[in-house]
């Protein structure tokens, strides 16, 4: 979204999704949905696919893509500070991590290039310390 495009408004279907949504763990809109559901909503499952890309294009919401090329999402804890993630393959959990000496390169080599408005995403991937424990991932 640019300076000139105005924010799309707060419906009452984005302000439930955006209720439903935890910072700790990264889940895709179909489970969201039933979360939603299973709190009584009756939201349809196209209209939570709509809402969560909405809302992360906002940056209301994070968004990444699993290794199966499935989109997950969580509420965005850091708001429309510049952050990347560690998320745990096996159950989602997700840190937000702090990777300056990246972001200098990332700067380094838009300069280099004469590249500018330089915008790009960290995720990294593991088994958090309690899947580890748990014998998963």
């Amino acid at each position: 979204m640019n300076a000139t495009t105005p924010a799309p408004r707060m419906t009452r279907q984005r302000r439930e999704i955006l209720e439903a949504l935890d910072t700790r763990d990264f889940r895709s809109a179909q489970a969201w949905h039933e979360r939603l559901r299973s709190e009584g909503s009756t939201i349809g499952l196209a209209t939570v696919y709509r809402g969560l890309q909405s809302l992360a294009d906002q940056g209301e919401v994070d968004a990444v893509v699993a290794e199966s090329g499935e989109t997950l999402y969580r509420r965005c804890e850091a708001g429309d500070e510049h952050h990347h993630h560690l998320r745990c393959r096996a159950c989602g959990k997700a840190v937000e991590i702090d990777v300056p000496e990246f972001e200098a390169f990332a700067h380094r080599i838009a300069e280099q290039h004469s590249y500018g408005d330089i915008r790009h995403t960290i995720e990294l991937t593991g088994v958090c310390p309690e899947c580890t424990a748990a014998g998963k991932g």
